[in-house]
This record gives structure tokens, sequence and C-alpha cells, in this order.
């Protein structure tokens, strides 16, 4: 079994230091939390890095609200459904589509500044939405404008503490009851942050796999030590891989934009060729995880590593003035967006799954909670609705300050101690073995999965399992025994999970059972693996 802390813990040793209100982690979901409990509540924020450096940042196309009058909660509601592929919690998206505007608007009370056109907010259309109701900002920086706007306010305000480059190592928790966070420092050092209640918002799982669009520190760590200390992980073998991210010798996967097909982008295999209307009659805005087989198809078909976004026959003018961030980034390999085709293929990009929530953001450990990519709040079902994540992020970042409002402080700690007979490592250096898990997950939790391949990749993955019996000191080895926790709990979901259904693609069960699998798949340390029948609406 995973450990409970991945170090060994004597809470009496351990100097303290007291907060009401711990957020653990940056992007949208953090700063939102932390600058919305500061209004009543003191504030430690803890980011591995810095408060931009998160997913959020990376976010282009927008964020998703009825704010149109052609637009409505109720089209809303019924897209998120159709592309949550039934594993949607129908309260939950209804609390989104309906909240979402007033969210939208306080990010603009915190200074966001998103496009405008005549006056108007601009809006946009991207996969598996029927109406225009993205909301952007520089044209295809919305998520950087954001941490932006929100940063600037959280480094400004009084009631907000923030710890850049700590490390949070492990919820403290006892009797199904979450006190706070034992924190490791630059210097190693490590302390023991006690909060009245604790706010996971440390993004999702993106370094699981080798080609992703999100950044170095999305390790899963919060996934992971929320499983250690007990929490309800559901759906995890639901991953979204982005259709169209950038693929060219020498640069990153870079993320190209799915409102760049919403405005009007063709995908062509290598022969030039469409492609689309052989899988889906919305062709190029189809839902994700559609498109993404799609271009893996074309990829086999055709013996490509590859196929290409073009969006040539619009005009010049629209494409720099939309797509900004884009053009130049593609333009610095050169390859330009008004005149090339440019050469994309699929990369890991959301997790769809993660701790489990109720409509509060609350964990089944009390005085625990999640908000955003980290969190399983019911919204995204099996497959992400394009857009929907950072209004997820501000939604329940306010109910959750909502529900921190009601708690009483702690009275007292237990004495915590937790102690194991652990070895020094001297095992294959860490960069190495992070690698190696990346392999393994592409190879076999990829795109296209099938029993015998999540066997060989579970059975690959159970042969690292000897880290957890080590004396684990540095950032890089925590981050890769969170992986590996995560690799873990995909790989098992995965297997369990005989059919094929949004981001979980099974060759051996290529369809939809709703009569057998209309549930969640949902993992639990203590509890081993769970089940929660839905009701379809």
């Amino acid at each position: 079994m995973i450990p409970k802390y991945l170090v060994d813990v004597d809470i009496q040793a351990l100097p303290v230091v007291e907060t009401d209100v711990i957020v653990i982690g940056a992007g949208i979901a953090g700063l939102f939390t932390a600058l919305r409990a500061s209004e009543t509540s003191s504030v430690v924020m803890v980011t591995k890095k810095s408060l931009l450096d998160s997913n959020t940042r990376y976010a282009q196309g927008g964020i998703a609200a009825v704010i149109s009058e052609d637009d409505s909660p109720e089209y809303h509601l019924h897209d998120t459904l159709m592309a949550g592929a039934g594993l949607c919690e129908r309260d939950a998206v209804d609390v989104l589509v309906h909240e979402g505007p007033m969210g939208v608007e306080h990010l603009i009370q915190l200074g966001t500044q998103f496009d405008t056109e005549n006056g108007e907010y601009a809006l946009t259309k991207e996969g598996a939405h029927s109406q225009r109701r993205i909301l952007h900002a520089n044209g295809d920086a919305t998520g950087y404008e954001i941490v932006r706007a929100l940063s600037e306010k959280a480094i400004a305000a009084p009631a907000i503490e923030v710890w850049d480059n700590h490390f949070v190592i492990d919820l403290v928790t006892e009797n199904n009851v979450c006190y706070g966070a034992i924190v490791q420092k630059n210097n190693g050092e490590r302390l023991f942050l006690r909060g009245k209640a604790t706010v996971l918002c440390s993004g999702g799982a993106g370094q699981l796999y080798r080609y992703t669009t999100n950044p170095e520190v999305a390790t899963g760590d919060g996934v992971a030590m929320a499983y250690r200390a007990g929490a309800n992980i559901r759906d995890m073998e639901f991953v979204q891989f982005h259709p169209t991210a950038l693929c060219y010798p020498g640069a990153p996967r870079f993320l190209i934009s799915e409102a760049v097909r919403g405005e009007g982008a063709y995908l062509r295999n290598i022969k030039g060729e469409r492609f689309m209307e052989k899988y889906d009659e919305r062709l190029e805005l189809a839902p994700r995880d559609i498109v993404a087989r799609a271009i893996v198809s074309e990829m086999e078909e055709t013996k490509s590593t590859f196929v290409y976004i073009d969006i040539t026959h619009e005009a010049e003018d629209m494409i720099k003035h939309r797509f900004p961030t884009i053009y130049k980034y593609c333009l610095d390999y050169g390859l330009d967006l008004t005149t090339d085709w440019i050469p994309v293929a699929p990369a890991m990009h959301y997790l769809m799954g993660g701790v489990q929530t109720d409509l509060n953001g609350e964990t089944n450990i009390s005085r625990l909670f999640a908000c955003g990519e980290v969190s399983s709040t019911g919204v995204h079902g099996a497959n992400r609705l394009a857009s929907n994540s950072l209004s997820e992020a501000i939604v329940f970042g306010k109910r959750i300050v909502d529900r921190i409002a009601s708690l009483t402080p702690v009275e007292q700690i237990p004495n915590i101690v937790y102690k194991t007979e652990r070895q020094p490592h001297a095992m294959q250096p860490f960069v190495e073995r992070r690698l190696k898990l990346q392999k393994v997950m592409v190879r076999y939790v990829g795109l296209k999965r099938n029993r015998q391949g999540l066997q060989r990749g579970l059975d690959e993955l159970n042969r690292q399992r000897a880290i957890f019996d080590t004396v684990l000191m540095e950032r890089e080895e925590f981050e890769f025994a969170n992986m590996l926790t995560c690799a873990l709990l995909t790989t098992t979901s995965a297997l369990y999970r005989e059919e094929s259904r949004g981001g979980h693609y099974r060759e051996d069960h290529p369809q939809r059972d709703d009569e057998n699998w209309s549930r969640h798949t949902v993992l639990n340390r203590n509890q081993g693996q769970l089940e929660e029948w839905i009701e379809y609406v």
C-alpha cells in the first residue's frame, strides 16, 4: 500500500505557522479562492515555483459563460452534458452555467480585461459549443491576462501571504479531519502549516505524459497527497488529450488553441486532405476526444507523426489580431500562421478526474477542499467542454469560501506521529525514472488503450513502488512519488472501465455501455475501489 505520508512525521517536533485558510497552488483556482477568502480571513498561498507558473497561464481559448442575449444557461448546460458523455453530475453543471456569468463579472472587477468589439465583449465559439460564449483576452492570451490581474491583487492584499518556492509534501490528517500541511522550504527545512481549512488548487498531471501542453509543475501533487490522506479520487481514467499541439522539430508541444478551429481552421492529413467528415458530422468542431482520435487514426493510416491545421483561407488581419501569441510563437520557428499549414499532434492537456468534491468544493475529509483541475466536481464528466475549466474554478472557488466561512477554528490538534522503516534509495537518477514513467503512460495509457497494454503498464509501474519505502528529501523525489501515485490511479481506473467513453477509449471495448458503466470510478486508499452509479438526465 502507498504510505499515508512520504516522510516521517512528528507534529510536535515541527515549527508551526498558523493561518485561517491554506491555499496550495496558484493559477485561477488558487488566486481567486485566496482573494475571496482574504476578505474575511488570513490566507497563506503556497506555490512550489511562483504565482505565474500554472496551467491557467497557458490557457489560450478563453472562459465560457452565458453573456450573449442569444445564449442561455440551458444551452450551456446541454452542451456540457453532451460533451461529458453521460458522466456529468447535472447539479454541478447547473451550478456552473448559472453562476458562471457572475464569476466572470467578479474577474472583471478584479482587473481582468477581456477583449471587446463595438463596445461589447467579443465572444467566440469552440468545439462542441452551440453558441458563441467564449470570452477571451489579448486575442489568445486569456489565461495570462487572468493570472496577471489576480496575482497583482493577491500580492497587494494585506491578508494574503505568498510562499513562493515552497513544496507541500503531505496533508496532515487524523480521524478524517485535515489540520493543515507539511511544507518544505527551499533550504530543506520543514514546518507544519496549520489552518482551519485547506484548499487544494494544485492543478493537473500533464507531466505523466512525455508530450503535454502543461508546464513542468503539473506533476499531480494534489491528487496524490489527497489520496494518501484518504480522500476519494474519482474518474482518473478520463484524460483529455488536446488534438492540436505544435509538433515541430526543436519546438515544445505548444498549444494551438481550439479557438483556431472555432474561427474556421481546417485539419488536413499529410496528403493535404481534410478528413474530419469521415469521423464526425461536426467536422473540426467535434468534441476534443473525437478530434484527437481522428488525428491519431490519420497519422497511423498515412504513417506520419503529425497532421496539419490550416487557417490560411481566413483574412491575414483577423489571424494576427485574434491569435497574436500563437502567430508570434509559430513565427519564431519559421512557421507563418497566415500562409503555412501548421504541423500538429495530440498532447496530454487536462485531467477530467481528480479529488472528489461536493457542490461546495468539500472532499470526504473534513476541512479539506479542492478547486480547479485537481478537483472532480462532476462538471466535466468523461470529457471536458472547451473553456469550462476557468469558469469552474471561479464558481467553485466562491462556493468554497462561502463554506469555509461557516467553519469554526480548530481547538486542538492530536499528537500525530508517523514513522516507518525507510531505506536510502540507491536507484537510477530520478530524471531517468520520470522519463521511463512517461514512456509507459504514452505507450499503454494514451489515446487508445486495451487490457493487455494496460496490464503491462500497471506491471511496469508497480515495479517502481519501492520508491515509497525510501528516504525522500528533494522536490524532484517527492514529485516522482506523486507522479507514480497518479499513474497507478489512472492505469488502475482505465483497466477497470471496460467500455469507451469520452477521454477513455478501449480498443477491446470500443462502444459506450450505459447499461453496465453508467457509474464513476472512485478509488480510496483506505477502502479500495468504490463505485458511484449515476442517473441519466
